[in-house]
């Protein structure tokens, strides 16, 4: 028994360690997870293509779907001022598009995970995020990213404004297409 519970283990763990971060030109990554940030919490999308052994580009697009109260309804002053204004559509979405330098090969951690540092224009700012994944099979494993704004295309942002257009973090699965 202990000898049939050490193979399956064996198997299980040559199974899982097979995958592999990032494989250069032509690799795609597709990643869906929660975003987090100051007054939100959202949803996360990104697909990368490889161009070289470590440069990679995409889009990413994030959407505030759970938000602060006085960013849901708004607030009013007494007299009927609107002191925080509602939260819209335009508020709530932004799409970036994206440049990153998978390093995980240089540092040579394990070949499963891929940091990768990058730049991003987006609708809100040009900003950066530092990611990390890690592959558990070929086509499945999770990742992070921490995403911030360098640049902000306007000052004196309202509080919805600031909604995508601060310091987030992503966190969820990444798979191999």
């Amino acid at each position: 028994m202990i000898k049939r519970i050490m193979m399956v283990t064996c198997m299980l763990t040559a199974y899982l360690v097979n995958g592999q971060a990032f494989s250069g030109k032509g690799d795609q990554k597709f990643q869906v997870g929660a975003n987090f940030q100051s007054h939100a919490t959202g949803i996360n999308m990104s697909y990368d293509y490889g161009l070289g052994e470590n440069i990679s580009i995409g889009v990413s697009s994030s959407y505030a779907l759970g938000i602060s109260n006085e960013l849901q309804d708004g607030v009013k002053d007494p007299f009927g001022n609107t002191i925080v204004k509602k939260a819209g559509f335009d508020d709530r979405f932004d799409l970036k598009a994206r440049f990153n330098a998978n390093i995980g090969n240089v540092i040579n951690i394990d070949e499963n995970f891929d940091l990768y540092p990058g730049l991003d224009f987006s609708l809100k700012n040009f900003g950066g995020h530092l990611g990390a994944r890690y592959f558990f099979t070929t086509g499945f494993g999770l990742y992070t990213e921490a995403q911030f704004p360098i640049a902000k295309y306007k000052d004196n942002l309202t509080p919805a404004q600031e909604i995508n257009n601060q310091f987030s973090v992503n966190l969820g699965a990444v798979f191999n297409l």
